[in-house]
């Protein structure tokens, strides 16, 4: 059995042993699951115990399991390797659990819900992302209500009537129960976003995440308010995990007077397959000539290039601008309102499952339809 694997952990909480709801907590690091030592430094906290220092997890009426896929590590270093690693271990357990939370760090958390996002294709189950700003352990701390609110968020149910066709014609409604959120998501500060359309906007504040082109899908008060219109509807089909990513893409930030002689040598390296073009505004960017030649040049190579906005809200509109205007004729793809986290993972995702040489049209085709609801058309 795969869970023979890891440290498992069984939470008691209020489930009777008639509870099917089951939800599964994996850790994999971060501020959340620190405490401090006897010299005052953090260090990773002891699972073990989690039930002390968040009593409040005993009242819940459903079954709870923590897993540790990895050593834990801070969110910094999290790459490709693990949210491969993430998503195969849901995959894996799909049908064993009714949702799933993912302690992870602050500071790379919009990139591995965004990652997520696209290697768990039709998904009908909560990813719940959540951390903490400050220690699960410190007396003050938002890491409890997070855990809580995730928690419950991941839990959540609702009746679906399905009408069935007997063999003599007669219809029957059957009543069966799917998630309320089946999708990857991010909820921090009370606030659920859409794991691919958040981003990190604080690193003081309790309010770490925001989601400028996208609605809130659920806000946490006296009661917890869905707004059912804006979350993905679930699925007919069965998950399809997606195993494969290609890191061999760039993120490029534009910004005024760059010199080429820093840039080019990470630009003309022969393994370069994708570019996000970070660039000014609604998609502009200087209109100094070796700017254009040498997009111009790797797009004709093969290389993907996609372009989205520095700004935290808005969208591209590749060619309203004279400054824009060129980024349309040699090739660049307008990234629409992608965030930078969702346009990378996606860049990611589609050249690792996609030949650049060879299926470039269809990957061109992609980064500008919607698979998980990361992106508007305009």
């Amino acid at each position: 059995m795969l869970l023979d694997q890891y440290n498992i952990i069984k939470l008691r909480t209020a489930a009777d042993e008639d509870c099917k709801t089951s939800i599964l907590v994996i850790y994999t690091g971060g501020t959340i699951g620190m405490d401090y030592d006897e010299k005052g430094s953090l260090v990773p906290f002891d699972f073990e115990i989690l039930l002390e220092k968040v009593p409040e997890l005993t009242r819940f009426k459903f079954q709870l399991t923590m897993l540790v896929p990895f050593e834990p590590i801070d969110s910094s270093n999290m790459g490709t390797e693990h949210w491969l690693s993430m998503s195969w271990l849901i995959e894996e357990l799909y049908d064993q659990f009714d949702g799933f939370v993912i302690l992870h760090g602050t500071d790379t958390m919009a990139y591995s819900a965004s990652a997520m996002s696209f290697l768990l294709q039709n998904l009908a189950k909560p990813v719940i992302l959540t951390g903490a700003q400050i220690p699960i352990s410190a007396h003050r701390t938002d890491a409890r209500e997070n855990l809580i609110g995730a928690l419950e968020i991941a839990s959540m149910q609702e009746s679906k009537q399905q009408i069935m066709v007997t063999e003599d014609g007669n219809e029957l409604v059957k009543e069966q129960k799917v998630a309320l959120v089946p999708e990857v998501c991010v909820y921090f500060d009370n606030l659920l976003l859409r794991g691919n359309r958040s981003k990190k906007v604080q690193s003081l504040n309790f309010t770490a995440f925001e989601s400028q082109n996208y609605p809130h899908l659920a806000e946490a008060g006296i009661f917890i308010n869905y707004a059912k219109s804006y979350i993905l509807p679930v699925p007919e089909t069965k998950l399809n995990f997606k195993s494969a990513m290609d890191d061999n893409v760039i993120l490029w930030k534009i910004h005024p007077s760059m010199n080429p002689k820093y840039y080019l040598p990470m630009l003309e390296n022969d393994n370069l397959k994708g570019v996000v073009l970070e660039s000014f505004g609604s998609g502009n960017i200087p209109t100094e000539k070796w700017i254009i030649d040498i997009l111009e040049k790797i797009i004709n190579r093969g290389v993907v290039v996609v372009n989205v906005s520095q700004c935290a809200g808005g969208y591209v509109l590749q060619g309203h601008y004279e400054t824009s205007h060129a980024l349309t004729q040699i090739g660049v793809i307008s990234g629409n309102d992608l965030t930078s986290e969702a346009a990378l993972t996606k860049l990611m995702y589609l050249l690792g499952n996609y030949d650049n040489k060879t299926e470039k049209e269809k990957i061109i085709e992609l980064l500008q339809t919607p698979l998980c609801g990361e992106m508007t058309l305009f």
